[in-house]
Parts: structure tokens; sequence; C-alpha cells
């Protein structure tokens, strides 16, 4: 019983890692823009696929961060408010606020 037991454990263990030897997982990371002064800082922000962006409005007016290609939409973002995104798709994604249109930026998801 205890090697039917043992064997079971070690099967579950050697099965669980979907990651080669050698080949680690890189860490996801959660990167800040803050929407402050009508402008996104930083205007271009380069991150991985499953990074999560935070979008932060410092000003005292409301912002969205809007993608033309319908990619995303955060809708309003008040003062002193978040909205966050994960993003999944390799690519460059322009973006903009609906309010504003002076205020542009790009993010570059990388793989």
């Amino acid at each position: 019983m205890r090697i039917v037991l043992f064997g079971a454990v070690l099967a579950l263990i050697l099965s669980g890692s979907s990651v080669g030897a050698g080949e680690r997982a890189k860490p996801k990371k959660t990167h800040t823009v803050t929407m402050e002064g009508m402008k996104f800082q930083p205007a271009v922000l380069t991150v991985a696929s499953g990074d999560t962006v935070v979008w932060v409005n410092k000003d005292l007016v409301a912002h969205t961060a809007t993608a033309p290609d319908g990619t995303f939409d955060s809708k309003l973002i008040a003062p002193d408010q978040s909205w966050k995104l994960t993003v999944r798709t390799p690519g460059d994604v322009a973006y903009g606020c609906t309010y504003h249109p002076t205020m542009k930026g790009t993010l570059k998801i990388g793989k």
C-alpha cells in the first residue's frame, strides 16, 4: 500500500510542472500609467503578455484609456481613481483619452 501511495504522489509531483528542465516561467508584472498634466506617463510602455497595466488618474478631470481598434476601453476614470487591464495579445496598441484627443499613449506588448 505504501509503495502504491508513494508512486502516486511521485507521479503527481512530476506531472505538475509544465516548464521544461532549465526553463523558468517569467513572473508577471504590474505596470502603472499615470494620467497627470493631461498626459499619459509614460506615453509608451513596454510590457509582456500576461502583465497588468494600471492607469491612475491624478488630474482634476476624468479621463479614459481607450484603444480606437476596440482592444480595450476603460470607460470613465474619475480623478483619484484607477482602472486595470491584464494584456494578452502581443503587438503595439495605440490608445488615447476619449475626452481629450491630445492625450495619446502606446502599449508595446511582447510575448
